[in-house]
């Protein structure tokens, strides 16, 4: 029998466990295959657009369903073989099974979709030809979306490891979950991660069954050893190792600590967090150098950063660069200009513009994030940015009050996107310029319309490639004020 909706408008024309040949017509924001049958959505993992697919459905909602991809009938030439031998577990990685260049195309697609379905923004193409005949006003050709930039060797690229901790059938493993679970996959090789850090991940693990330290296990919320967080700085070598515990003492310590140094020469610091806490978070409150350096060491461009335990750094040093860069460009420095960066988090964005502006004013609402701005710019003596720990729509108006008025606003949100009343803020501020930094073209769009609706007119988008084969898209957005308003 097929079901029936329950509003009984129409018949879903596919049952639970039924198996249909779908067309794929797009791909989700999971990376999953958008399936057409009959007219009925199916997402299924997998599934390329353009293809052909045998699926079994698995999943049945009322709009729409999921599916299990048994068969490929008709192949998508963007189809590759992904390289990983656990790609099809592994949760980490989403789009290994389409070309690179079907990545960047896709994640521009994403930014395109995003502006103009939900921000309802008219977009040109970078193909397409200006308008040269007289009277068109700012921002009525559309806004140029550009092709997504990407990695040279997309590949390698991760300069941070986090990898949680598990006991499996009486053995220590350590790996990433499997799609939509908390089943830790071991693993020993990730494509995406530095291999430095693969070798570190390896020797902790066999360390630590060598010396009998117990898993966590979140179930019982026992065991010792919840994660392993490796970071390493690209430019310096520097490596940092982070053991985040269920207990305040490593049993054994010195010999953990001498084995660690024995087979890991490189790594220049051994950290220690203790997190006691029935939660997914990685990170417990309290952090103590077990053995070396409290910090290591990056460049973005020529700005040095200092990075601990708990420093938020972007994971991808050579695409953060080219991201910073456009941001830079966007921002249309002369030397002169007043900046506002934001959402400054450890300042990376503040440092990169500083060196362009006649001063920049940072603020970040967690006060260990300005500690390590503050300490940035020291390490690169910057001296004309200023740190300010607070609600950027709280402290914006302050500094508004005491005559900063800005030529220029940055912002680099959270995935939520900017705080609603930041929005009204940087209007009522009304700088000369906007650039918008987005890890997410949903929350991209919506903030858009609003800095629109208030005298602003997009003008271009750069997507950057930052996390290649997965479906995170990074981009960068310039807007103008209308002066006509």
């Amino acid at each position: 029998m097929k079901v029936k909706d329950e509003r009984d408008t129409k018949i879903i024309p596919v049952e639970k466990n039924g198996e249909y040949v779908a067309d794929i017509i797009g791909i989700g924001h999971e990376g999953e295959g958008v399936g057409r049958v009959d007219g009925f959505t199916l997402f299924i993992h997998g599934a390329l657009p353009g293809e052909q697919v045998l699926v079994r459905v698995v999943k049945l909602k009322k709009q729409f369903g999921y599916g299990k991809l048994i068969k490929v009938l008709k192949v998508s030439p963007e189809r590759v073989e992904a390289p990983c031998t656990i790609y099809k577990q592994c949760g980490g990685c989403q789009l290994q099974h389409l070309s690179y260049e079907g990545q960047l195309k896709y994640k521009r697609q994403m930014v395109v979709d995003s502006l103009e379905r939900i921000g309802k923004l008219a977009v040109r193409h970078s193909g397409e030809e200006r308008s040269q005949g007289q009277g068109v006003k700012l921002g009525e050709e559309g806004i140029l979306v550009h092709p997504t930039i990407g990695m040279s060797d997309p590949w390698r690229y991760r300069n941070k490891a986090q990898v949680p901790i598990a006991q499996v059938d009486g053995n220590l493993v350590g790996g990433f979950y499997a799609q939509g679970s908390h089943r830790i996959i071991d693993m020993d090789t990730c494509l995406i991660q530095h291999e430095n850090n693969d070798e570190v991940i390896r020797r902790v693990k066999s360390i630590s069954r060598e010396m009998g330290i117990s898993a966590y296990d979140e179930a019982t919320h026992k065991g010792l050893l919840r994660h392993v967080v490796v970071k390493i700085g690209v430019r310096t070598g520097e490596m940092m190792l982070v053991l985040v515990t269920n207990g305040e003492t490593i049993p054994h310590v010195e010999t953990l600590i001498m084995k660690i140094r024995h087979k890991i020469p490189n790594v220049k610091s051994i950290c220690h967090n203790v997190n006691r806490e029935k939660t997914n978070v990685i990170f417990g409150n309290r952090t103590s150098v077990l053995w070396g350096a409290e910090f290591i060491h990056d460049y973005i461009g020529d700005i040095k950063f200092e990075i601990s335990a708990r420093s938020f750094y972007q994971v991808n040093p050579i695409q953060t660069e080219v991201l910073y860069q456009k941001a830079l460009d966007y921002a249309g420095l002369t030397g002169n200009e007043i900046v506002i960066d934001a959402y400054c988090g450890i300042g990376t964005i503040s440092l990169f513009l500083a060196k362009n502006a006649r001063h920049v004013y940072g603020v970040e609402i967690v006060g260990e994030a300005i500690a390590d701005a503050r300490r940035n710019a020291k390490l690169n003596d910057l001296r004309n940015v200023s740190f300010a720990v607070g609600k950027a729509e709280e402290i914006i108006p302050a500094w508004r009050a005491d005559g900063i008025v800005p030529d220029v606003i940055v912002v680099d949100p959270p995935r939520k996107g900017c705080e609603p009343e930041l929005l009204e803020t940087m209007l009522e501020m009304r700088p000369k310029r906007i650039v918008y930094v987005s890890c997410n073209p949903a929350t991209l769009a919506r903030d858009l319309t609003r800095l629109v609706e208030g005298g602003y007119v997009v003008t271009e988008a750069q997507p950057v490639d930052m996390f290649p084969h997965t479906v995170h898209v990074e981009a960068v957005v310039l807007l103008v004020r209308n002066s006509n308003l």
